[in-house]
């Protein structure tokens, strides 16, 4: 490293952001810029540790941990740190397709693995990331680059999400001819509507998606295959399919109440409102609002955030979040050592601005709801509760038990169920007779993406189930270069 002793001199810093009362105010982004300075101070503070665990991109007990797309993070911190912002946008884009995506929304389990992270706060170096590749954009670095020659083979990507997205990058970039099929109006998937706005701005997804226009990807949106086009007419015009369509077949809660009016599955509200917010400013009043009401958010994870968010820059009159899960430690515990990633308490960007307008967090731990209750007309008013413990069984598997004498009513018109994703939606799956595994998603092995049908690939959520954007462009990359390789008999994507 240019700066073996920066871990020791300098602390670890995060760039300014937006006041959280000012920003419920409105729906951009709120981080501000870190100046030159502070940016290569924190490159050096990547420390000189002989073993990267920070882009390794193992799963461990169950979570990521080091970097899923393998971003060889000591190179570019320390190409920052001696001013070289070029070269560490070129190794960036190396190994990660979308550095403005991850380095908005990524969790950053490459922090949680960070050598520095052992006895200090990690090295910045998801925010690093992020700043160099908006310097790429302002700088204009980053241009189409279509490929020099075409090899005659069609490929069709189902779905437009991080992994889809990526695949038809590299795909393109092997001089195929690469067609997406999007169900939605606008390209991007959960970029585009299962995230909000103020935390990944849709002009920078869409930045990216007219990228891969100029280098001879074609999009076709408001098309659903196996609805709108069946699926059999791919396997005849195309010469492979690699299905990235995503898990979004919601958890639901099957409870006393649940068809009350005012209870919504989480992505209903959250594509809603960004559909609203980009066709029309939300004058056209078509997405379902949280001015005005009680909010209860059921779920904790990215999507439970966001619902806080979302509802709070539409004017909620209260915001409560119910995790069934019991509040993390402060640091980390025993039985999750480093390089793991850390199961700690933190405040994200939702409950940090809910903290700020009502004075606490808004989340309660150890409590499961027990049933919906409606007014006359049908429309929700309060759900009922219960506190629960956690406690192992005859058979030594923990499970949720009732505390006697913790009922509880909460007021609410508006309740958004957060509990994660099942799988994947059959219908394409379906249609062509692609296997699943006992999950429902497409049955493929990791690595290699194929399914049981000849020249048919399945990447991303699809394939693993609900997960990290940096999973899917990590599957997406790798579905690709498998791809390719039925395609070609050989490949040199990575």
């Amino acid at each position: 490293m240019g700066k073996s002793t920066g871990f020791m001199e300098y602390r670890r810093e995060l760039p300014p952001e937006m006041n959280p009362l000012e920003r419920i105010r409105n729906w951009r982004e709120f981080q501000l810029k870190a100046s030159e300075e502070q940016l290569r101070e924190q490159g050096a503070r990547c420390m000189d540790c002989g073993i990267p665990f920070c882009h390794t991109g193992q799963i461990i007990n169950g979570m990521a941990a080091g970097c899923p797309v393998n971003n060889v993070i000591p190179e570019w911190n320390d190409l920052v740190y001696r001013g070289l912002w070029r070269q560490a946008l070129d190794r960036l884009h190396q190994t990660n397709n979308f550095p403005e995506f991850t380095g908005r929304v990524c969790p950053a389990p490459c922090e949680g693995s960070c050598t520095v992270g052992i006895n200090d706060p990690p090295v910045t170096i998801k925010n690093i990331e992020k700043a160099i590749v908006d310097r790429g954009f302002a700088e204009g670095w980053i241009v189409p680059e279509p490929p020099a020659v075409r090899t005659g083979k069609k490929v069709a990507v189902v779905g437009s999400g991080p992994s889809g997205l990526a695949c038809a990058a590299q795909l393109n970039k092997a001089g195929h001819s690469v067609t997406v099929y999007e169900r939605a109006d606008r390209v991007g998937g959960l970029l585009m509507y299962g995230i909000p706005n103020m935390k990944l701005d849709k002009r920078t997804v869409e930045r990216r998606v007219e990228l891969l226009r100029q280098e001879g990807v074609t999009f076709v949106t408001g098309t659903e295959i196996g609805r709108d086009l069946p699926a059999a007419r791919l396997r005849e015009e195309f010469d492979a399919i690699v299905l990235c369509g995503g898990a979004t077949n919601g958890r639901d809660l099957p409870i006393e109440g649940r068809g009350l009016k005012g209870i919504h599955l989480a992505m209903e509200f959250l594509h809603g409102n960004t559909k609203s917010l980009l066709d029309s400013d939300h004058e056209d009043k078509t997405y379902i609002s949280a001015e005005g009401k009680d909010v209860i958010v059921i779920g904790g994870g990215d999507t439970g955030t966001d619902c806080v968010g979302t509802s709070l820059r539409h004017g909620c009159n209260s915001i409560t979040q119910f995790e069934i899960m019991g509040k993390p430690p402060e640091t980390r515990a025993a039985n999750n050592p480093w390089p793991q990633f850390p199961r700690v308490y933190k405040l994200d960007y939702g409950q940090e601005e809910a903290k700020a307008l009502y004075g606490n967090d808004p989340r309660q731990y150890l409590i499961s709801t027990k049933r919906f209750v409606g007014d006359e007309d049908g429309n929700l008013k309060a759900l009922h509760t219960v506190e629960i413990e956690w406690k192992a069984g005859a058979d030594g598997r923990f499970g949720p038990v009732e505390v006697p004498g913790s009922e509880r009513e909460w007021p609410a018109q508006l309740v958004l169920l957060a509990m994660g994703f099942l799988g994947p939606e059959p219908t394409v799956l379906d249609q062509l007779g692609v296997e699943k595994d006992e999950r429902s998603n497409a049955k493929a092995e990791y690595g290699n993406y194929a399914t049981n049908l000849p020249g048919v690939f399945a990447a991303g959520d699809m394939r693993r189930g609900q997960s990290l954007v940096v999973w899917a462009i990590n599957e997406g990359r790798e579905a690709a270069r498998e791809c390719d390789r039925y395609l070609m008999g050989e490949t040199l994507l990575p």
